[in-house]
């Protein structure tokens, strides 16, 4: 089957995300990123100045997701990923599936509450506490906010229109980030949270989110989403396939340590 006469409106593109005066709002997401990883080799400082220990593997893990949201975001890959839908793809799945992953590992929640002084701690996690919070922490709420959010901007003109506009370009990336994160602390995470749901809910929302996540895959290979861009079909087919493959890794990942926490909390 050929795409190719499928109605796309090639058009050009924009340079990427810059508004009025070459701003670009992106640089608002890089000095956030920096923020939070100078937060926590603040927090983990102070850790070790009070003598307290903190697992080597916690902070390489941390690491290794700063570096690949960091990676993800880099002028060059964004600059490639505005151009070509291939390339946005990947970094939808470094910062979005990937990194989410190795961050949770660094559990920097319980990092904070441990460096925090002890009424800031205990005035955090009544926050935690609160209701928008609790169903933030539910995994339906966390499934519609990252898949729900893949299907927006896939399937409608969100992405198309993101090429044009920078902040819409930093909310969406922004978005994307989040979300990730979100869902990842939901379904596995490993700080301590008492709002985390059964294993039972967590294990049946991943797999409901792997089959949502394979059918959107598919669904952008076979209609050619998203539609109104510059993109070919050939590109689209490859980005599809791209979401499919590599995310079904990133749910595999996932799956693996859900279980590995099941297994933990277990045997203890």
């Amino acid at each position: 089957m050929t795409h190719s006469h499928l109605g796309h409106l090639p058009h050009t593109r924009h340079a990427p995300s810059a508004v009025a005066g070459g701003f670009d709002p992106i640089i608002l997401l890089y000095l956030l990123v920096a923020a939070g990883a100078l937060a926590y080799a603040a927090l983990l400082w102070r850790h070790r100045a009070l003598g307290r220990g903190w697992p080597l593997q916690r902070s390489f893990f941390f690491a290794l997701g700063m570096g690949l949201v960091a990676y993800g975001l880099s002028p060059a890959l964004m600059t490639a990923a505005h151009a070509d839908l291939r390339v946005h793809m990947t970094q939808h799945l470094l910062i979005g599936m990937f990194a989410p992953l190795a961050l949770v590992l660094g559990q920097p929640l319980t990092l904070l509450l441990r460096g925090l002084p002890l009424p800031l701690a205990r005035r955090l996690t009544g926050a935690l506490h609160a209701p928008p919070l609790r169903w933030l922490m539910h995994p339906l709420s966390a499934l519609l906010l990252n898949v729900g959010g893949m299907y927006l901007l896939y399937l409608t003109p969100l992405y198309a229109a993101m090429l044009e506009n920078g902040w819409l370009h930093l909310l969406i990336h922004f978005h994307v980030i989040a979300a990730g994160f979100l869902y990842t602390s939901v379904i596995a995470g490993v700080d301590p949270s008492p709002l985390r749901a059964s294993f039972g809910w967590r294990l049946g929302t991943l797999l409901a989110g792997a089959a949502l996540h394979a059918v959107l895959g598919k669904f952008m290979f076979a209609e050619l989403y998203p539609r109104d861009t510059a993109d070919s079909a050939e590109v689209i087919e490859a980005a599809a396939r791209r979401m499919y493959y590599w995310g079904d890794l990133a749910e595999a990942l996932l799956a693996g340590l859900l279980f590995w926490g099941w297994l933990k909390a277990r045997d203890r």
